[in-house]
């Protein structure tokens, strides 16, 4: 086996490792401040802890696969096993950009002043209006892949070459043109259209942090900047999740495409596509760690204790 092999199993148990333990830390988080903080809730929360939900789902449907593929494991999955892993991971990878488009809206509306009508009249209704996203979000994705399972079947033959869907155990079969042209359209329609509302919302957010930075500097206030400190700290980082999501997600259909049109296999791109897919989920529940209250309230209780413990040990 080619020493690059070796490096890129070592680097896919170790990516699946650290995006489910960062996301199953992060869900038992949000499950106890739920539950037992209840004074430390946010509305938000739901929205990430929803999107840490699809991000876990996505890294294990992603990397089990393409770890055993990658140590050769003859016929993990069937045309059952395919189906069903296909139509898991391209569920969750939909609803992962219908939730990051959800997420950077509802921060969007939260950071907006009541100014405007439409914003006071839909602030008190955000809980409503979140909770009927999400929802519309499964609905669609749920009928959208549901009707794309017929394309996928087990390979036959591990060397197969030609144009099309073709990665792992899976391929895509032969199918009408028809019948699939009028699903990849909607599939693109989907995408463009939460892509758009995302990039808008992240131009919003990166022009108001900017005008109230100026504000702050004009009125020579720093009361103004700290004030408002917690939305901005939330505000960067959900803007920092919405770049990682577009620069990964335009990648991976670079490559997805390119893959998709030539006829000889790449195994490298592949990997390369893997690494792509999995990487917003892992880096997300990290990043979304930084500013959690709770973490928070608890690094500062260590460092109060340590440096309790370390002025008792002084001698005198």
């Amino acid at each position: 086996m080619p020493p690059s092999d070796t490096i890129f199993q070592i680097f896919l148990i170790f990516q699946f490792c650290l995006g489910v333990i960062g996301n199953s830390s992060l869900l038992m988080l949000y499950v106890y401040t739920f539950f037992f903080k209840p004074h430390l809730k946010k509305l938000i929360d739901s929205v990430f802890m929803h999107l840490t939900i699809v991000n876990m789902s996505t890294i294990m449907f992603t990397l089990l696969k393409d770890i055993m593929f990658s140590f050769r494991v003859p016929n993990f999955l069937d045309d059952v096993g395919c189906k069903a892993v296909f139509f898991s991971l391209r569920v969750s990878r939909g609803l992962s950009i219908c939730t990051t488009s959800v997420l950077s809206t509802s921060q969007v509306i939260t950071i907006t002043p009541n100014n405007p009508t439409f914003v006071s009249w839909l602030k008190p209704r955000l809980s409503t209006w979140i909770f009927s996203s999400l929802l519309c979000s499964w609905i669609i994705n749920l009928l959208i892949y549901g009707f794309m399972i017929d394309l996928v079947v087990a390979k036959t033959n591990m060397t197969l070459v030609g144009r099309g869907f073709s990665h792992g155990y899976c391929q895509r079969k032969k199918f009408g043109k028809q019948n699939s042209e009028w699903l990849f359209s909607f599939l693109i329609i989907h995408d463009f259209f939460y892509m758009s509302v995302m990039m808008w919302a992240s131009l919003y957010m990166v022009i108001f942090l900017y005008r109230h930075r100026k504000l702050a500097q004009h009125l020579h206030s720093p009361n103004l900047s700290s004030q408002s400190s917690p939305e901005r700290k939330a505000t960067h980082s959900i803007l920092f999740l919405v770049s990682c999501f577009v620069l990964t997600y335009w990648l991976n259909n670079f490559i997805t495409f390119y893959g998709f049109n030539t006829k000889e296999r790449n195994p490298r791109l592949e990997a390369i596509n893997t690494i792509l897919i999995t990487s917003y989920p892992t880096i997300c529940p990290f990043l979304l760690m930084k500013n959690n209250k709770v973490i928070l309230q608890f690094t500062s209780s260590f460092s109060v204790l340590r440096m309790t413990c370390f002025q008792s040990s002084l001698p005198g």
